[in-house]
């Protein structure tokens, strides 16, 4: 999986299967099973230390696991999740901004939620969170400038969505623009008042509670419909409603973070927020960055996962520092199939075949950590999700590859002597020698990866999601991964941002803008799906129809292992970070 996107453990996941689907979980206020505070201090800078820059800032766009550590701190949600060592608590979502889990009415169809009194802005002066903020949370959405990757989650779920958003998309590119069509337009299915929201639904959605979840529809002031959604002004004028304020940001360098005067602790169940500063350093790579973590002059890692040489020997002394993250994730060949490279060969589904035939996934995972953190796949679907049943249409022996059959099936779509394909890849990390390695494994078949290295930060804003990018073929194919946005009944997390060809926009998810109507049609049907086990048949017939066109080679599944200083208190990961929640850790 990408340091870029969050996961949850195996077991969360697991534990999760059992939530009923209609309400929240937990208790009102959220404290339920959080991680006790015995020995908790106030004070002291946490220092983070990694690699890259968060993709976005802008709640409504960022998707990287990095943009939602730093939003845990700096903005609330209606619902979200408290950090518990008990697993099922910990992927339950529980009140946040709302006072209470939502009034569920009309058939699952109708949400109600209570804004809690005392969540603040940090505006001048500070002011009360409103029904109308959240509302407008929801708006921005749909963008004409930075539209959220998980718009797919919200358009054609809730009644009028779509109707508000299509407009939106031709709406000049411009604050006042933008900042005009979201105060003078409604969004047909939801209503306000000074502190209720309530959202109505094109039909019961039993994931709806985790959608709310996500940071994408934060609630945002109007404040910031003075700036060009996620521009660099948007960034410096960033108004914080979560006990951090951002001081300071300076875009691939550092970001700094103070306490938000207008934060009460007392309106706020989930987060402690027990260290006065957070400072962010960017440039360093997983090594360095190791080092400095376990001679405690750096607190914790920011995007980075503990390297591959130091694995075993931190796992074999059972260090309680090192801790196994992800789960549900997967690591894939992404092919661009609107690529006019090589007269449209990425369009070919029997081209796609002959890749997938070629990779060498053992050679993959030894490069990622090896067999005892990460198990080869043929699936879309990762293992713990509703609707996961193990199937490979293209199995090679041992996962290594099979060069043979994919030379056989390359000649077969017209391309005998082989084929060049643009391969891009992130310039931190593992991604460099991943990159090295399929180039000498795919040679082996007639095909040849030419490189390109890119920052973190830009690989997919710049690469993967950029429209013009994808259409122009400045890359064939890229490595990225995936993990699931919530727990259990999970299967829309994948299929509608990742292969949804309905959904492709600019800031898409669905890199290789990948699109098959009559896997789409039973998509929709799985949505719809009366009972959980109704849904998991759909799913897994989905997750077959898809491969059959192979859009992906599905690499593995797996875990990396995260690694905080000593000089950290209250680690317990947020399953949405994969790493230590930063509002409830203490120096030590």
């Amino acid at each position: 999986m990408l340091s870029t996107r969050r996961g949850l453990s195996t077991a969360a996941l697991m534990a999760s299967l059992a939530l009923t689907a209609a309400a929240c979980g937990g208790s009102s206020d959220g404290n339920s099973g959080t991680t006790p505070d015995d020995g908790a201090k106030k004070g002291g800078t946490l220092k983070l230390l990694g690699a890259g820059d968060i993709d976005h800032m802008d709640p409504a766009s960022a998707y990287y696991q990095t943009s939602y550590l730093l939003l845990r701190a700096v903005t609330r949600q209606l619902l979200s999740y408290p950090v518990s060592k008990d697993e099922k608590e910990s992927v339950t979502p529980v009140p946040d901004l709302a006072s209470a889990e939502p009034e569920v009415t009309n058939d699952g169809k109708t949400y109600t939620f209570k804004i809690r009194q005392g969540a603040q802005w940090d505006t001048t002066p500070a002011r009360q969170i409103t029904g109308a903020d959240a509302e407008r949370g929801f708006k921005r959405l749909c963008n004409p400038v930075q539209p959220s990757g998980g718009i797919g989650y919200y358009s054609g779920v809730i009644v009028g969505m779509k109707e508000f958003c299509d407009p939106f998309a031709k709406v000049p590119p411009n604050a006042k623009a933008i900042g005009d069509y979201v105060e003078k337009n409604k969004i047909s299915g939801i209503t306000t008042t000074d502190d209720s929201i309530t959202i109505n639904l094109v039909q019961a959605a039993g994931d709806f509670v985790n959608i709310v979840a996500m940071p994408f529809a934060s609630p945002m002031p109007v404040e910031m419909n003075a700036y060009i959604p996620d521009d660099p002004t948007f960034r410096q004028k960033f108004v914080s409603s979560g006990p951090y304020k951002i001081s300071k940001y300076v875009a691939e360098k550092n970001i700094e973070l103070v306490r938000n005067p207008a934060w009460k602790a007392e309106s706020d169940p989930l987060r402690k927020a027990y260290v006065d500063n957070i400072s962010i350093t960017q440039g360093s790579d997983e090594g360095p960055v190791q080092q400095q973590l376990q001679a405690g002059t750096a607190d914790m890692s920011w995007d980075t996962t503990v390297p591959v040489a130091n694995i075993p020997s931190l796992l074999a002394a059972k260090d309680a520092n090192a801790t196994k993250v992800g789960g549900g994730r997967i690591d894939y060949m992404v092919f661009n199939t609107l690529s006019p490279n090589n007269n449209k060969a990425l369009a070919n589904p029997k081209v796609r075949q002959a890749i997938n035939y070629a990779v060498n996934k053992k050679a993959v995972i030894q490069v990622l950590g090896g067999p005892d953190l990460f198990t080869c796949t043929g699936n879309v679907l990762s293992p713990p999700i509703l609707g996961y049943k193990k199937f490979d249409l293209y199995p090679t022996p041992d996962c290594a590859g099979d060069p043979a059959k994919a030379k056989s099936l390359l000649a077969e779509a017209g391309f005998p002597n082989g084929i060049t394909l643009k391969y891009t890849f992130r310039n931190r990390g593992k991604s460099p020698q991943i990159a090295a390695t399929l180039q000498a494994e795919l040679k082996k078949a007639g095909i040849t990866l030419k490189l390109k290295q890119v920052n973190p930060a830009d690989f997919y804003t710049q690469n993967l999601s950029h429209l013009p990018a994808i259409k122009s073929g400045s890359w064939d194919v890229a490595v990225p991964g995936w993990s699931p946005d919530w727990a259990g009944n999970a299967a829309r997390s994948f299929f509608v941002p990742l292969l949804d060809g309905r959904l492709f926009a600019e800031g898409t998810t669905n890199y290789g803008g990948y699109n098959n109507p009559e896997v789409n049609k039973v998509a929709d049907q799985a949505l719809a799906a009366a009972t959980p086990e109704k849904a998991a048949e759909l799913w897994a017939e989905v997750d077959k129809k898809t491969m059959e066109d192979a859009p992906w080679v599905p690499i593995d599944n797996g875990r990396s292992v995260r690694y905080h200083s000593k000089t950290v208190g209250g680690c317990t990961i947020f399953l949405f970070t994969d790493n230590c929640d930063i509002t409830n850790v203490w120096k030590s």
